[in-house]
């Protein structure tokens, strides 16, 4: 698979297969991984793997937290601006309006909304969950560093018929994934990861967010 061919074809996979990935596949994507830009070399990254019965009590602890916190904790950082401001803000409504047609959940349907919206913390069903983070005293040019690391895994996963779906909503429940995972107190958790086979039956998976135009994000200058 060429480059371009990983990056088109990759896209946020929301619905999975019950079809296990092999640890050394894994293992694999991540070795490669680690190739990815960073400044001055600091390969600020972490990374957490959970599968199998720590995957199993992930999804299970925050099940148990779900009726109290139906939209999860409050997370360590601000994943959004707030207020969210255009055209982000539209772009953001127009995603969530056409995912949830997909799968003929009405805007008032609250509760519906709220039962896709857990799956996020069910990896969507996928076999194996990713956990990113870095130390509390880094700056933006790491958190950039750990998304290109990130991107490198979504796209290495494409070139072996695998899946990804990136997923800070992760960070809503990072006390519970701290505890499960070991994961010290002076990192911080950025992101999850769903890695697997997609569904691609399922209507969800159908969804491709639209990109805006090159006119809308560059500009040419001297060329």
């Amino acid at each position: 698979m060429r480059v371009s061919e990983a990056i088109l074809s990759r896209h946020s996979i929301r619905a999975f297969l019950d079809k296990p990935v092999a640890r050394n596949q894994v293992e694999e994507i991540l070795e490669i991984a680690r190739y990815a830009p960073t400044g001055g070399n600091l390969q600020p990254w972490r990374v957490y793997v959970a599968a199998g019965e720590s995957r199993d009590r992930l999804i299970s602890k925050v099940a148990a937290e779900l009726p109290n916190h139906p939209l999860g904790r409050q997370p360590e950082y601000h994943v959004y601006p707030s207020p969210l401001q255009e055209p982000y803000r539209s772009r953001r409504y127009k995603l969530g309006e056409d995912m949830y047609a997909t799968i003929d959940v009405d805007r008032e349907d609250r509760a519906g909304r709220l039962s896709q919206f857990a799956r996020n913390w069910e990896f969507f069903g996928a076999p194996v969950g990713l956990f990113f983070t870095l130390d509390r005293n880094m700056q933006q040019g790491q958190w950039a560093d750990v998304g290109m690391f990130m991107q490198n895994i979504m796209l290495l996963a494409r070139e072996r018929g695998l899946d990804t779906c990136a997923q800070e909503s992760w960070a809503s429940w990072h006390e519970i994934v701290r505890e499960e995972l070991g994961i010290p107190d002076e990192q911080i958790l950025f992101c999850g990861m769903a890695l697997g086979y997609a569904d691609q039956a399922h209507p969800i998976n159908s969804l491709r967010a639209e990109r805006a135009g090159l006119a809308d994000y560059a500009s040419f200058h001297g060329c």
